[in-house]
């Protein structure tokens, strides 16, 4: 009995019913309360591990039991409205509320200059959570950042060193930023195409979409709790790392076929489906073209309860 299996496919159908009776307006569920008792993931990781050593077929029908009734509390928990919206906002005078109603308005554009030929490399730094961040277009400067703004104080910092230059945008709102009821940030960003880029992205939850298929691309970081990255990679450089660490995460990757790719996985409870891969020790998949590709893109998984997929185009 492939226990994790089960229980990543119970998950799924729980969130798809959740939402399609939500749709036909069936049920009104409120996802910020869910939030509170993201423990019962790690309480459902850790029952997993410790029933199922050595393959028992008792222990994995008590994993599953205690999915289902932990999903049972989650759906009921789900349906009852909030009696507030947080500590903070049964102090809230309407003057405020109102002020805070503007700033959900609000546009921000951000831009770095780009100075030709004076660094080796360029680091973008990302961090903010309750924020959908894409990435599609190039510019001419070194980066921009267009932001539909409705809660949070977003900043653009830059430093430079004797031969890298980092950038970083940076959201801050310890009250708001998980304050997901009337929606979150929205981030469109450009690069320019000549540096040579790492990128590290920090989210809590929130939503990442990258093509960087036409971008020089040496290392790509990723840690997020609640949310879904999609990265497009490319191969104009000979070597690519990308690091992942999620918590409940949905992450897509894909990678041209024409680069050779090793993936190194360690993903507790996840799903993983890497199409096209050879299976070895140890956690290691690899494609068949590894060995004599010029150009090679190295992934690494660490998640509890993801869904990890790469796919070659």
């Amino acid at each position: 009995m492939k226990t994790d299996k089960l229980i990543w496919g119970i998950l799924l159908l729980f969130i798809g019913s959740v939402l399609l009776l939500e749709n036909f307006g069936a049920i009104e569920f409120y996802w910020r309360n869910v939030w509170r008792f993201w423990p019962v993931f790690l309480i459902i990781a850790g029952l997993n591990v410790l029933f199922n050593r050595g393959n028992s077929k008792a222990g994995g029908i008590i994993s599953l039991v205690v999915v289902v009734i932990v999903l049972g509390f989650v759906f009921v928990k789900g349906q009852e409205p909030p009696h507030t919206r947080g500590w903070w906002a049964d102090n809230l005078k309407e003057d405020i509320e109102v002020e805070l109603g503007d700033r959900k308005k609000s546009q921000l554009h951000f831009s770095e200059p780009y100075v030709a030929g004076s660094f080796r490399k360029s680091v973008l730094n990302i961090k903010g959570g309750g924020t959908s961040y894409k990435l599609n277009e190039s510019t001419d400067q070194l980066v921009t950042a267009d932001i539909n703004r409705r809660s949070g104080n977003f900043s653009l910092q830059k430093q430079l060193g004797d031969s890298v230059q980092e950038v970083s945008l940076n959201m801050q709102d310890k009250k708001l930023k998980w304050n997901m009821n009337d929606g979150g940030n929205d981030v469109e960003l450009r690069l320019n195409q000549q540096p040579e880029w790492d990128i590290n992205v920090n989210v809590g939850a929130g939503e990442v979409d990258f093509d960087l298929s036409n971008h020089k691309v040496r290392a790509f970081n990723f840690n997020g709790g609640a949310a879904a990255l999609d990265i497009k990679l490319g191969s104009l450089l000979p070597i690519t790392d990308v690091t992942v660490k999620s918590g409940v995460a949905d992450v897509k990757i894909k990678i041209p076929a024409t680069a050779g790719c090793r993936i190194k996985a360690k993903t507790g409870l996840s799903a993983k489906d890497f199409t096209g891969f050879t299976k070895l020790d140890n956690g290691m998949y690899e494609t068949p073209n590894y060995a004599g590709s010029a150009t090679k893109i190295f992934i690494n998984f660490d998640g509890g309860l993801s869904n990890f997929e790469v796919d070659r185009y």
